[in-house]
């Protein structure tokens, strides 16, 4: 395991590589390193601009941490011109570095930093985004649909009791929880694109909703937990903009 030290001289490496690239315009810092890190286990997160092709950029990003002992880099496709390269080093320390053009820099969350800026073009996009993003009465979205959605998996997890396929039946639950704590999340106004702090959301909505787990696999616990995180969903969907006002959808929750 890395230490905080270990970490910071990682990134300002990583930076200090990066910057000495013709093909790199900009780098931005994300997550909670901006703010200071959250613990001893996070992740360093950057995103990398340029001005010229995005792949050439992303070779020059591989290079540079396969020079900084990256053992294994996995390539992710976000979108078409933009890639995110998921790096890990002997130590445990993880880097997510995300590559593309200076046009497509955009802005999803309060937590970023621009820690190299060649021409200050970075600083004029990114300030044009966040002007955006803060101008927004709903920073963050979920899915219109998102109470058919649960009701839809809980219909499915009562038919596989039915059919004593508990295994299934708890993976339409878990279904059902993911949606659950996008509701919450959006309504503490969270960073919905890539929470994880599933510790800091209201200590009343953490203990009901750990409640909610069965005790144990049989049928009856299941359909008992199902119940309950269907009751603390709506709950909190009342709270939201996504209330659904179909008089169908009472008749879909009763069923």
């Amino acid at each position: 395991m890395y230490s905080s030290e270990e970490r910071e001289l990682y990134f300002i490496s990583l930076v200090n590589k990066l910057k000495q690239s013709v093909s790199i315009e900009g780098i931005i810092q994300l997550g909670s390193g901006v703010t200071g890190y959250r613990d001893k286990y996070s992740d360093i997160d950057l995103m990398v601009s340029t001005a010229v092709a995005v792949e050439s950029a992303k070779e020059i990003i591989i290079q540079t941490l396969e020079e900084l002992g990256s053992f294994f880099i996995k390539e992710v496709t976000l979108q078409e011109g933009i890639y995110l390269l998921i790096a890990f080093l002997k130590n445990g320390l993880e880097l997510n570095v995300s590559v593309l053009a200076t046009n497509d820099l955009n802005v999803k969350s309060p937590l970023w930093k621009i820690v190299f800026d060649r021409s200050g073009q970075v600083e004029r996009k990114m300030m044009d985004e966040h002007r955006q993003f803060i101008g927004k009465s709903i920073k963050y979205t979920i899915d219109n649909d998102i109470a058919f959605k649960f009701l839809y998996f809980r219909k499915k997890c009562n038919i596989e009791i039915k059919r004593n396929n508990i295994i299934y039946a708890l993976q339409m639950l878990e279904e059902m929880r993911k949606l659950t704590l996008i509701v919450q999340a959006f309504n503490e106004e969270k960073k919905l694109h890539q929470f994880k702090a599933y510790e800091t959301l209201e200590s009343n909505f953490i203990n009901t909703f750990l409640g909610t787990y069965p005790k144990n696999t049989t049928k009856e616990a299941v359909i008992q937990s199902a119940d309950e995180i269907k009751d603390l969903f709506f709950f909190i969907l009342n709270e939201s903009p996504f209330k659904p006002n179909d008089e169908n959808y009472h008749l879909l929750m009763n069923e």
